[in-house]
């Protein structure tokens, strides 16, 4: 399941239950002496995006259909790193498709919410190494 399918609730929630698998499938792609330093932390984040731009040339080669179940992991991860270093939950908005976010998995908290998909498409798109690091430090 990635982020593609989740036009219900229920879709949602068995989304949100398949996060550690993400997590895992996520973390398999990174050198088992990097593996370590994913540890959910702000720099952690310069890490993934070093990965980033190192697999995907630009955004358009992110977005290719083939490459959503992989895309969808790199979101767990930025988004488990903004939850755990704000504070808040994971949530979704099934019910106003003109809403920027429809259907994508956000961070929610006391802040205004974070679409990890469209930030992780935006680390691809602007390519300055140190995008998402940056973002989640001025939340």
């Amino acid at each position: 399941m990635n982020t593609e399918t989740l036009t219900t609730r229920d879709d949602f929630e068995h989304w949100l239950a398949a996060m550690d698998d993400f997590l895992e499938e996520f973390e398999a792609e990174f050198r088992e002496e990097d593996r370590e330093r994913l540890d959910f932390s702000p720099e952690s984040l310069d890490l993934v995006e070093a990965w980033i731009l190192k697999t995907y040339t630009d955004m358009d080669a992110m977005l290719r259909p083939t490459e959503s179940h992989r895309v969808n992991r790199v979101a767990c991860y930025v988004g488990e790193t903004f939850r755990k270093t704000l504070g808040g939950k994971w949530d979704i908005r099934l019910d106003d498709p003109s809403f920027a976010f429809h259907a994508m998995p956000l961070v929610t908290g006391a802040n205004d919410p974070e679409c990890p998909l469209t930030l992780v498409t935006a680390a691809a798109d602007r390519r300055t190494g140190n995008y998402l690091r940056t973002v989640l430090q001025n939340t």
